[in-house]
C-alpha cells in the first residue's frame, strides 16, 4: 500500500515512472503478482522485476520456513525493537539495484514508500538511515559526482498509516489490487504485523480495506 501510494502520487505529479520490484524467494511472493497489477493500472513506462535468492542467508522470518512469522502482536511491541521479519539490510540491497537502474535511464529521483510512524522497528525505514543513503547516491555514481545527484525522496517517511490511506484514496490508489500480509497465502492473514499496522490505517482513515482476509 506505502510503495502504490507513492507510484499514484508521482504520477499526479505528472512523473514520468518507472517501477522495480524484487524477487527475493520471499516467503510474501504474491506481493509481486500485486505489483505488476498495480504497475500495469498506473501505467509506468517500465516495470522491472529484479531476481535473486536470500533464503540461504536465514536471518528472517521472511525468507527462512522455519522462523514463524509474528502473529497478533501490539503496535507497543511492534516499535519496541527489530523484529524477526527484517530481512538483513533489505532497503540497503533494493536501494542499491534502484540506484543503479536510475543512472542507467538518467532518472532524478528514487521515490521509496518506507515509513517510520506506523513500522515494524525496521531500521532501514528511518529518516536518518535515508539521509546516510542519499550520501551514498551522491559519491557512488557519475551522476553524484558531475553534480547531479539522484535524489531519494520518501514522501509517506513520517506519516501514520492513516494519513498514508487518506492520502493514497485522493490519489485513486486501487487498494484491491495491493498487498501487504507477510504470510504467503492466498488470502491475507489479517494477524501479522503487516496486516495489522494495514488494517489500523484504514481504520483510522474511516476507508474500507477491500482486500479478502482469513476468517472474513
Amino acid at each position: 500500500m506505502d510503495s502504490a501510494t507513492v507510484l499514484y502520487g508521482a504520477k499526479a505529479e505528472g512523473c514520468q515512472c518507472y517501477a522495480i520490484s524484487f524477487d527475493y524467494q520471499q516467503r510474501h511472493r504474491r506481493e509481486l503478482e500485486a505489483a505488476r497489477d498495480i504497475a500495469a493500472a498506473a501505467g509506468v513506462e517500465d516495470h522491472q522485476i529484479v531476481s535473486f535468492d536470500l533464503r540461504s542467508w536465514g536471518g528472517s522470518a521472511l525468507t527462512d520456513a522455519n522462523l514463524d512469522v509474528p502473529e497478533g502482536r501490539s503496535t507497543e511491541d511492534m516499535a519496541a525493537g527489530v523484529p524477526i521479519t527484517y530481512v538483513p539490510a533489505r532497503n540497503t540491497i533494493f536501494l542499491s539495484f534502484a540506484l543503479g537502474y536510475a543512472e542507467a535511464i538518467a532518472a532524478d529521483e528514487v521515490r521509496i514508500g518506507a515509513n517510520a510512524i506506523d513500522y515494524s522497528g525496521y531500521p532501514d525505514c528511518r529518516p536518518d538511515y535515508l539521509e546516510a543513503m542519499q550520501e551514498v547516491y551522491r559519491l557512488g555514481t557519475k551522476q553524484g559526482r558531475e553534480g547531479n545527484p539522484i535524489t531519494i525522496v520518501s514522501p509517506l517517511v513520517r506519516m501514520t498509516k492513516g494519513d498514508i490511506v487518506r492520502l493514497g484514496n485522493d490519489l485513486g490508489v486501487p487498494w484491491e489490487k495491493t498487498w501487504s500480509c507477510y504470510t504467503g497465502g492466498e488470502t491475507a492473514c489479517g494477524v501479522c504485523d503487516a496486516c495489522q499496522l494495514r488494517l489500523k490505517g484504514f481504520r483510522e482513515a474511516g476507508v474500507e480495506d477491500t482486500i479478502v482476509y482469513t476468517g472474513k
